[in-house]
């Protein structure tokens, strides 16, 4: 059969349904495969749109998210997607045409370099040289983008390669010899964390995304409720510990809660399972929490030691590792009576420093009631998709999220236009749930153009704008830190979103009085199709607490 049929015959063995993607020259022989391979091809309006459909995708459903893309600038149009995916772990695949091999080097039309471009942004990136090549490089892909540490896997595949007749033979497994991450964890180490803990007077559970990445919630929530440890999760790590708990702090880092910050400052003992002491967490390195050992759970060994040194060293999968060192925690003869004084602590922050915000007298929406009327509206039972920004940070705040894979935003990277296309990726996956996206007017236009693609192949997200006329995140700064100076932040009135959702087939409501939000909301959840609700809300609202940039967790400010 033709190499480009092979490949289709792979993606089926390894479980794909859905492909997000556009077609152009050098991929036109992949697309007249997907002809006839009964898969679903999701055709996007651009090809970033199609890479970060596939991160919501696989964000959502736990499954390897996979992306076409043509040469030349279709390729380079994916290389953010491919960048945000390396910095959240994101299982996916990017399938990409390339120039015909007597052109490469040539600067043929349409060339470039792709695995050049993305080497330093993917786990791993594969150059067709052979068509032979082809159905082991495709299943060798899957294998590594979800294994191990998830990733983003490039497989580059010149035209007429693609085009060749080769003997197809199904591949029944994949052997690496130089690839073989680590699962199980070091006994001993564990053992070693188990007694830490044990020993530990004002302990802390920090978990990352890689809680969630392992499937390893309830391992996590098992470990916790082993005792009365306090947990915490960054923005990523959302979900992985169940929202409101007895024992949730709430988020840590910048625009954490000032509980989980002051008891990451005043604890003796951080036990971090899959997140990586970046510096939106620390702040300020050297002043982190200084009082502190460090258990440090992760399967990505580079990752261990990086910023932060780890006094208990665990490489591994958090889901096999969480109930082996909760099995040696219940094994030990401990005193749950030596947290009391910590939580007395702990308890103190809460009734002292609890999230809050002052809400308006009149109509005016504030931001935060935004996010807690959606709350309401969704009764949380909704996967939420977030653009960057405040009104990232406020959903990550105001929306309690119970259970993993319901919360998908840009973390590591921080890709404004994330939300849209995440989104529409996150329904396909999981088409009976409630998908719900929360933007910036900032961010929504940079992928507004795949409402078409909603509109066009019926995903039925609703999309709900926090629109407070500026670039907010950038203009808080600029108030804060440069004199309030607003240089370039300013976004004027266009486009009105109605108008525009009319135009692209989609259903546009705009709402800016406080007593009509529940209403509306719950309207815009009910309807058919994709909606845009514009809310207009406060426009010089600043997001707190906030911990300055380079400075310590005790220094919060708001």
């Amino acid at each position: 059969m033709r190499a480009v049929d092979a490949v289709m015959e792979c993606l089926k063995a390894e479980g794909v349904k859905h492909v997000f993607g556009i077609p152009g020259g050098a991929n036109l022989p992949t697309y007249d495969a997907l002809y006839d391979a009964g898969l679903r091809h999701v055709q996007c309006r651009h090809e970033q749109g199609a890479g970060h459909a596939a991160e919501g995708y696989a964000k959502a459903s736990g499954q390897v998210g996979v992306a076409l893309a043509t040469s030349g600038p279709g390729a380079t149009n994916l290389v953010t997607a491919i960048a945000d995916a390396m910095m959240d772990s994101v299982p996916t695949v990017f399938i990409t045409g390339q120039v015909r091999t007597d052109l490469l080097g040539t600067d043929g039309f349409q060339e470039a370099d792709v695995t050049g471009i993305t080497m330093p942004i993917v786990k791993h990136s594969i150059m067709i040289q052979d068509p032979l090549e082809i159905p082991e490089a495709i299943h060798e892909a899957f294998h590594i983008a979800r294994t191990g540490r998830p990733g983003p896997v490039l497989v580059d595949i010149p035209q007429d390669l693609s085009r060749a007749e080769i003997p197809y033979e199904p591949v029944d497994s994949v052997h690496l010899p130089g690839y073989q991450p680590t699962k199980e964890g070091n006994t001993k180490q564990i053992r070693l964390a188990a007694k830490a803990l044990a020993n530990a007077r004002r302990p802390v559970i920090y978990a990352g995304g890689g809680v969630v990445n392992a499937n390893a919630s309830a391992e996590l929530v098992e470990l916790a409720m082993s005792d009365r440890f306090p947990v915490t999760c960054t923005l990523m790590g959302l979900g992985a510990f169940p929202a409101p708990h007895d024992q949730w702090l709430g988020m840590l880092g910048m625009h954490g809660t000032r509980s989980a910050n002051y008891a990451m400052d005043e604890a003796d003992l951080i036990c971090c399972v899959g997140a990586r002491f970046d510096d939106r967490i620390t702040g300020k390195l050297s002043e982190f929490a200084p009082r502190a050992k460090f258990i440090h759970i992760d399967v990505d060994p580079a990752e261990i030691s990086k910023n932060v040194p780890a006094h208990i060293p665990i490489v591994g999968d958090a889901k096999q590792i969480l109930p082996k060192l909760c099995a040696e925690y219940r094994a030990l003869d401990t005193d749950s009576a030596r947290l009391d004084g910590w939580w007395e602590r702990v308890r103190g922050w809460q009734e002292k420093h609890p999230l809050g915000y002052e809400d308006s007298e009149g109509s005016e929406i504030k931001p935060q009631y935004m996010i807690e009327a959606l709350y309401e509206a969704t009764g949380g039972d909704a996967i939420v998709t977030s653009d960057v920004g405040q009104h990232q940070m406020w959903a990550a705040q105001y929306f309690h999220f119970d259970a993993p894979r319901k919360w998908i935003n840009s973390g590591g990277l921080g890709t404004m236009g994330f939300g849209l296309p995440s989104a529409m990726g996150a329904k396909v996956a999981m088409p009976d749930e409630q998908v719900v996206c929360v933007a910036g007017d900032g961010s929504i236009i940079m992928n507004v153009q795949e409402l078409a693609t909603c509109v066009t192949e019926s995903i039925a997200v609703k999309v709900f704008i926090m629109n407070n006329g500026y670039l907010g995140m950038v203009r808080q700064w600029q108030e804060l830190f440069w004199d309030g100076r607003y240089s370039a932040v300013d976004m004027g009135s266009s486009p009105d979103w109605v108008k525009l959702a009319e135009a692209f087939g989609a259903t546009g409501v705009r709402v800016d009085d406080k007593a009509e939000l529940p209403a509306v909301m719950k309207k815009v959840l009910e309807a058919e199709g994709p909606v845009v609700c514009d809310v207009r809300v406060t426009p010089e609202e600043n997001c707190y607490p906030m911990i300055p940039a380079g400075q310590a967790a005790r220094d919060m400010v708001g």
